[in-house]
This record gives structure tokens, sequence and C-alpha cells, in this order.
């Protein structure tokens, strides 16, 4: 089965420019980046500033969020999801199942897109706290 991970950003960043994939450096993301490395499959960031990054190209950090974003900024994350799917269409492979590993402002737009590229959308432990999640994701990569 053809797979492909979206990875949200998260709000630790480097001080410096880096390759997205080591941009972000908090345990969750560390850990995420971990469990779709080992899948060997294709995966991208959904970032609030860049939109969707390709894991080796270099960024600049931010601090731009979707998350502190209120009710009233709804067309804002609208327009950021619609560039997102730009990006997608153009780098998006193929794919039966695509895997969401993204908070609900991240997903919330893409969710109905995402379902026109592949055959399943997949969010894990979808609504579990952060805490959850860690466990989770520490348990998918076997570590004890």
């Amino acid at each position: 089965m053809n797979t492909v991970f979206l990875v949200s950003c998260v709000k630790q960043k480097r001080d410096g420019p880096s390759p997205a994939k080591l941009l972000y450096t908090s345990d969750w993301f560390h850990k995420a980046r971990t469990y779709v490395d080992a899948s060997g499959t294709w995966w991208f960031i959904l970032s609030a500033e860049y939109r969707l990054l390709e894991p080796e190209r270099h960024f600049a950090p931010y601090k731009k969020t979707l998350n502190r974003m209120s009710i009233s900024e709804l067309l804002q994350r609208r327009t950021w999801a619609n560039k997102v799917i730009n990006q997608l269409d153009a780098a998006l492979p193929s794919a039966d199942r695509i895997v969401m590993l993204a908070g609900v402002r991240y997903r919330e737009f893409l969710i109905d897109y995402m379902l026109t590229r592949a055959r399943t959308v997949e969010v894990p432990r979808q609504g579990f706290g952060i805490g959850q999640q860690l466990r989770w994701l520490k348990s998918a990569n076997g570590q004890a």
C-alpha cells in the first residue's frame, strides 16, 4: 500500500535556517519524524508559515501558528488550506493511504481534499491529548 504522511509543524524550532525535518525540535515532532522516517514513504510537513514543506528543503524559523487563530480568522485558515491544496496538487504522489499527524486546525479544511486523493485518510489517535499521542508514538517507534 502506497502511503503518504502529513505532519504538522510545532512551536519549538531551531534558532536558524535548517532542513524542515530538523527545524522543529519538540519531543512530539521528533517522535513523529522517527515514525514516518521508519515507514520509508513520502512525507511532508504542514507549516503555518510556509504551508507544505519537503523535509529536506531548508527554511528559516518563524512564530506563526494556526492553533492560535480564532474563529474570526477562519478565512485565513481557509486561505492557508487552499494554498496547501495547490501545493499538494503539484507535489503529492499517487497514494492509497494518507496519514495525517496533525491537529484539527491543520487538517480541518484539508480532509475533504485528501479523500479525493486517496482511498483511505487516517488521523491516528484523533482526539487524544499530547501526552497520549507521545505515548503512542513512543510505542510505535519501539521505545519502551
